[in-house]
């Protein structure tokens, strides 16, 4: 499978030491751009695994919510501060950001989506909207340095992207209570 392939290769070289190096020397690229690669990495991979362990996905996640509710306890994780900090210092940490993030965040994901109802994918939106906009906020309102491998002018710039993100993901959701898929189909 050709996702598959791309997975692997992204995976690889999201670990590539030059690649971890400068990715996570920016707080703003640390979290929002190698954190997601990482996930869609194992987004990728999943069409594969389920071909090639089929019972393990229908008998684990049949609803998508058991899938939904690891991936959302990955993410939730992976936003505290402290977190981010250990993953710097502390290589099994580290370690745990590359196992976690694609085959315990990413392929539960993908699998999940497709099972999940209107009202299981809107309150994930909703979620995640809020987390971003109270994490954003925490990160441009706190007094004092959260991360001790990053500046303060670096969470501040955190913040403010984590509340474009909660931002987006709200404009998102609130456009797509008004227009359905089947408005997109061409005639």
């Amino acid at each position: 499978m050709k996702q598959a392939k791309y997975g692997f290769v992204l995976y690889l070289f999201m670990m590539l030491p030059p690649v971890v190096t400068m990715s996570e020397s920016i707080m703003v690229v640390h979290m929002h751009m190698q954190m997601p690669l990482l996930v869609i990495a194992g987004m990728l991979f999943t069409p594969y695994l389920k071909q090639k362990f089929p019972g393990f996905f229908v008998n684990w996640n049949q609803n998508g919510l058991p899938g939904i509710m690891l991936f959302m306890i990955i993410v939730i994780y992976w936003m505290i501060p402290r977190t981010m900090d250990e993953a710097l210092t502390i290589p099994a940490v580290e370690l745990f950001k590359f196992i976690s993030l694609p085959f315990l965040a990413g392929i539960p994901l993908r699998d999940s989506w497709g099972k999940l109802t209107k009202f299981g994918k809107n309150t994930v939106f909703v979620i995640l909207s809020l987390l971003s906009i109270v994490l954003g906020w925490l990160y441009i309102a706190s007094p004092v340095q959260l991360c001790n491998n990053y500046l303060v002018t670096e969470q501040k710039a955190l913040g403010w992207t984590f509340l474009l993100t909660g931002l987006c993901i709200m404009i998102y959701f609130i456009q797509s209570l008004f227009i359905h898929p089947e408005d997109y189909e061409m005639e």
